[in-house]
């Protein structure tokens, strides 16, 4: 009977303590009326949260980026910045992306507020684009050390702050879409809880293998196998297709060049449209505009097209493309005996709209009769488009010198390089979301770029044929498909349909749906003829396009290619990714390592060589590697403030040992009574 008692009394306990804590769970359930399994539970008191994380960066001197401090998850209570006051613990901050700049420059410089700072989620939105007056988390005047010449004070990025490469000891993330109603949600839910027991706190699973490893720069990370190189895969083609096997009739070659690597605060928001994706697309229409006029082989000149991944990050593709040329490598085989006369680059040309005309302005590197011959050819192009409204001007003779881009890496391998970069600023960027997860799709017009490729196109065909006759009929004739730009646009810079558009469908499997425009890490030995798993969605389709549209054979032969490899030296394989057979063509497309030029990959493992003198470049070359890392996670929960639980425990210990005292008295009584009778 006693045992019975207690065994009663200890259930009755259980359910007043059961009950004290339910209200919490059912607050949380909302919308899940039963737990039939583990994942239902789960789902019930966890919210997994879709955003972007900032990752640590190395580089020889040190890092930046963000990371969890240490080997541990970090759960922290969420607390907007607008309520923040005197904390006395660390707390998860949810700051709007207009608050970013101050916030982070706060932490920068009151060590007493960063160490109260758990993690940070940042909320962003098109709603923030419209009322920013700008937002950059790059330098002033972005990769100065590349500089050719000396006025490395000049701000040629005004709305900068320079808040990406700092070193931030806590993890950082911003919430995609879906990510901030998930956070709002459990948010507005607080006034429905026990307010003063729980607390809404997320939970980062960001922890990097350098953090573990505590390996702090490259040369510690790539000796400990904790981090990879910063780099991928450029490419570059030829048109018309460069005889190899032949030295006779080299022509000079007439480069055009462009980027497809763009950066941010946050490894995969780095969508880059007006800087530099715009350039690229730019480029990709004026060749596919090329590709349909005949007589390219009895030109003088030797058209050679090249795009570049890494420039974010060290100009790394232009340094290693001409290292490769130095070393006369497969990656440029045809090129390494034939001079460039003259570089023409296609940098931003997002923003060229303006009253309904259509300005660029070109950038010199210098005063040469080639320079001159290359700034005509932009002029008699745009006389030949008269009725586009295009304006070429020249850009400031007040200005230090060219805008940081790849020509730099060119002019610091050869001061007398002849080069002219096509801009859509003249002093300073226009682009007030440079290097911005901001700087997407919507911020560029496509008509712009249309009209950049317009432009490219006749230029190159002009300097190509020494043809000056604005009124040529072939001249005339050549025209960008508007509806190539504006797909390849949406294609390159939007999540829908991203990645998965026809256009690039036709060429590669995509293995990401969303573009992310991060150059992202080198994997395995460098090689011209990589493993396609190596490199890169946009990368493989550059090549793919590139071949194609420079073919000589351009979809009429029958040759196939099951596996990837043709039968001639000269052929190469085309869509065989999105095809199960290949098509064999005619095209001088290669692969070119993008990665630094102080770097060596031997028995598996990268190495750091010592520093050259005769390496300018390499001299201030950062060396940027990515730490490793496993899986990168958030979540957001309610928890009930320790404080609390041990308020109920005492409370429900208080219960049972009452209850049993008066049992027991009970008893003592009863049978005092039964005595009696």
């Amino acid at each position: 009977m006693m045992a019975m008692g207690l065994t009663r009394l200890v259930a009755i306990a259980f359910a007043l303590l059961l009950v004290s804590i339910l209200p919490l769970h059912v607050s949380l359930a909302g919308e899940i009326s039963s737990i039939e399994s583990v994942p239902d539970l789960q789902k019930l008191m966890y919210v997994v949260v879709d955003g972007y994380p900032c990752v640590r960066l190395l580089n020889l001197s040190g890092e930046i980026g963000c990371s969890n401090p240490g080997l541990n998850k970090v759960v922290a209570p969420i607390i907007k910045l607008k309520d923040v006051k005197d904390l006395v613990q660390p707390h998860t901050i949810l700051v709007t992306v207009d608050e970013m700049e101050d916030f982070f420059t706060r932490v920068s410089s009151d060590l007493s507020f960063a160490s109260k700072i758990g993690g940070v989620l940042v909320e962003s939105g098109s709603n923030f684009q419209q009322k920013l007056t700008g937002f950059s988390p790059d330098k002033k005047f972005p990769q100065a050390q590349f500089s050719p010449y000396e006025n490395v004070d000049y701000k040629w990025n005004s709305a900068a702050s320079s808040i990406m490469w700092k070193n931030y000891n806590f993890p950082v993330y911003l919430l995609s879409e879906s990510g901030i109603a998930a956070v709002q949600e459990i948010i507005s839910k607080k006034k429905m809880k026990h307010g003063t027991y729980t607390s809404d706190v997320a939970e980062f699973n960001m922890v990097m293998e350098t953090t573990k490893a505590g390996t702090h720069n490259s040369e510690a990370c790539l000796q400990e196998g904790t981090c990879l190189p910063l780099g991928g895969y450029s490419v570059w083609s030829s048109l018309p297709p460069i005889s190899v096997s032949s030295s006779n009739n080299r022509k000079p070659i007439v480069l055009t060049v462009a980027s497809m690597d763009s950066a941010s605060f946050f490894r995969d928001k780095s969508f880059g449209a007006d800087s530099p994706i715009s350039g690229l697309v730019a480029l990709l229409g004026a060749v596919d505009a090329l590709s349909r006029v005949d007589g390219f082989s009895n030109f003088k000149k030797q058209l050679v097209f090249l795009v570049l991944t890494g420039e974010t990050w060290g100009y790394l593709g232009s340094r290693r493309f001409l290292h490769e040329l130095d070393l006369h490598s497969d990656a440029v085989a045809g090129l390494g005996n034939t001079p460039i006369e003259t570089v023409l680059e296609i940098g931003s040309v997002g923003k060229g709209l303006s009253e309904g005309i259509n300005t660029f302005f070109a950038h010199k590197t210098r005063v040469s009769s080639v320079t001159n011959m290359t700034l005509d050819a932009l002029k008699i192009a745009e006389d030949s488009l008269a009725s586009k409204n295009i304006k070429i001007l020249s850009a400031d003779t007040a200005n230090p010198g060219i805008p940081p881009s790849s020509l730099m890496a060119f002019m610091r391998k050869n001061p007398q390089t002849s080069g002219v970069i096509l801009e859509d600023f003249d002093t300073k960027f226009v682009n007030k979301f440079y290097h911005s997860h901001l700087d997407d799709l919507s911020t560029i017009n496509s008509s712009s770029v249309v009209a950049a490729a317009s432009v490219v196109a006749r230029t190159l065909y002009i300097l190509a044929s020494e043809d000056k006759d604005a009124s040529n009929s072939a001249l005339g004739s050549i025209h960008v498909n508007p509806s190539f730009v504006e797909d390849l646009l949406t294609c390159l810079l939007a999540c829908e349909p991203g990645l998965s558009c026809n256009l690039l469908k036709d060429y590669i499997s995509p293995t990401n749906k969303c573009p992310g425009n991060y150059a992202g890490v080198i994997l395995g030995e460098p090689s011209s003829k990589p493993y396609l798993g190596y490199v890169g969605d946009v990368s493989r389709f550059v090549w793919n396009f590139l071949a194609d549209k420079t073919s000589v054979q351009k979809g009429n032969t029958t040759s196939v290619c099951s596996k990837g490899v043709c039968s001639k030296t000269d052929e190469v394989c085309i869509k065989a990714e999105s095809n199960k057979e290949g098509t064999c063509v005619i095209s001088t497309t290669r692969y070119v390592p993008a990665y630094s030029t102080r770097l060596k990959y031997k028995d598996e493992a990268w190495t750091i060589l010592p520093q050259n003198s005769s390496d300018s470049m390499g001299m201030v070359d950062p060396v940027w590697t990515e730490s490793n890392w496993d899986t990168i996670r958030v979540r957001v929960y309610t928890v009930q403030h320790s404080a609390y639980d041990n308020t109920v425990l005492i409370a429900g210990l208080t219960v049972t040992t009452l209850a049993y005292i008066g049992i027991l008295a009970a008893k003592s009584l009863i049978t005092k009574a039964l005595k009696q009778d």
